[in-house]
């Protein structure tokens, strides 16, 4: 899936200008991944076992876990899929139907989450809402 989908999709982005971030899950930080991930990404890999250690399920730090894939499943599940072809056709459906607004409101969230992360200097944040 990475070489097939992620590197043949990078095809007009520098991997020097982005960061690549992933979850702990085993198969996602197994020596084979991470080092075919850092060939392309270098000291830019968020992950378990990667150059920048990503805190797992810490949802005051991921938009992915705290909002984007939460949501994402309630759509792709909403009319309970009964085959694997509806279920690969709502998954297919959902991810297009994502409006920029919706991505453009969750990474302004993430960016407040940072700043109260850096003004707590790693301490607890109470002041942050979680939005749903």
């Amino acid at each position: 899936m990475i070489n097939d989908f992620l590197f043949k999709n990078m095809e007009h982005i520098n991997p020097d200008e982005i960061w690549f971030q992933q979850d702990g899950a085993t198969c996602h930080t197994a020596t084979v991944t991470i080092e075919l991930l850092k060939s392309k990404f270098g000291d830019k890999l968020i992950s378990k076992n990667g150059p920048v250690n990503w805190p797992a399920r810490s949802c005051d730090l991921t938009f992915l876990d705290y909002f984007l894939w939460g949501y994402v499943k309630s759509q792709i599940y909403a009319d309970k899929p009964a085959t694997i072809n509806a279920l690969e056709s709502n998954i297919s459906r959902v991810i297009l139907d994502i409006q920029p607004a919706i991505l453009e409101n969750v990474t302004m969230d993430f960016v407040g989450r940072m700043h109260h992360l850096k003004n707590s200097r790693g301490g607890h944040i109470p002041e942050i809402i979680f939005k749903c």
